[in-house]
């Protein structure tokens, strides 16, 4: 535990393609948690800056660590999904931090995976996970983040990745045209490009083009309520794709990391899918990997159900480094 002082207080922030959440740690105890929308400010310290007048609180902070949706460099990320920058850099001349550390936005989901509790999780399908075995968590939300997480003897490590950008597979005929339609617009279809906001969206709209409808412009969100609610067969055709994919590419990473701990799904998307995704063909094709079948039977798979894990992942490095 943190000792008590000033130069405890630490601002947090998970930085995504569509909200920034920021929230200040202090001495231990973890402070409300502000959403912000990333389209309303044009740079990250802008949105930070308003973070800050917005806390009523005089008391300095030096100390900052960010999850951010990217690929972190030099201490310095673009992010993939929206035009911001966040440099260790101008944060330390603009805001007068001593320490600022940024990890990517799925490595600090990862840090929390020890710490969820029971009522933060989903189970679909598996048995139980071997306690000593790596964890995998996959996120689908603006973009698709991907990390792992190691129990060895000197304690935890996190595996960060951009395994949402690895080549998305494809498991049947009726994929591989939904695919194609991709590849014409995309050229590179990775697994972001179907398992995510955007993505589910692109599904839609290549099922349409394939059916030769005319479907009217659904967002993500939109096209979630008219599959559950059976509504809309292109949207239902896109959920059910949606579903299928992301076991795919959810038993890939089970073997790639052999993840015998579980594979946990956070995201934006998934806890609209609590009912929906059990019924699909989810967990059907995350085991269908052939002779390694009975290796991914019992590794459950769960859905992350707290509504800020990056924040629990970003408390514990942030005391850790204490």
């Amino acid at each position: 535990m943190a000792k008590r002082g000033k130069s405890q207080d630490v601002v947090l922030g998970d930085v995504g393609g569509t909200n920034a959440r920021f929230a200040v740690l202090r001495d231990g105890v973890l402070g409300g948690i502000e959403h912000l929308k990333t389209a309303e400010y044009p740079h990250f310290a802008d949105a930070l800056d308003a973070f800050m007048a917005k806390r009523g609180d005089s008391r300095p902070i030096h100390r900052a660590l960010f999850g951010v949706a990217g690929v972190v460099e030099c201490e310095r990320c673009v992010l993939t999904n929206n035009p911001w920058i966040v440099s260790a850099e101008e944060l330390r001349d603009r805001f007068g931090f001593s320490t600022i550390h940024i990890v990517n936005d799925f490595e600090a989901v990862a840090w929390s995976l020890p710490h969820l509790m029971g009522k933060d999780l989903h189970q679909v399908g598996g048995r139980e996970p071997d306690p000593s075995a790596p964890k995998v968590v996959l996120g689908p939300g603006t973009g698709l983040g991907v990390a792992a997480y190691l129990q060895t003897e000197q304690g935890g490590l996190v595996l960060r990745s951009e395994g949402g950008h690895a080549t998305l597979p494809s498991g049947s005929k009726r994929e591989d045209a939904i695919i194609a339609k991709l590849r014409q617009q995309f050229g590179h279809v990775s697994a972001e490009r179907a398992l995510s906001g955007n993505g589910l969206e692109n599904l839609y709209h290549a099922i349409a083009s394939l059916e030769s409808l005319a479907a009217p412009d659904l967002s993500a969100a939109e096209i979630t309520q008219a599959a559950a609610a059976g509504d809309c067969a292109i949207s239902r055709g896109a959920v059910d794709t949606f579903c299928a994919l992301l076991g795919s590419v959810a038993g890939n990473l089970a073997l790639s990391f052999g993840a015998q701990g579980g594979v946990y799904i956070a995201g934006g998307i998934t806890p609209h899918l609590r009912d929906y995704l059990p019924a699909s063909q989810f967990r059907v094709r995350f085991e269908a990997k052939g002779r390694l079948t009975t290796y991914l039977e019992p590794i459950p798979t769960y859905l992350i159900l707290h509504d800020d894990p990056a924040f629990v992942g970003l408390q514990w490095l942030a005391l850790r480094q204490v």
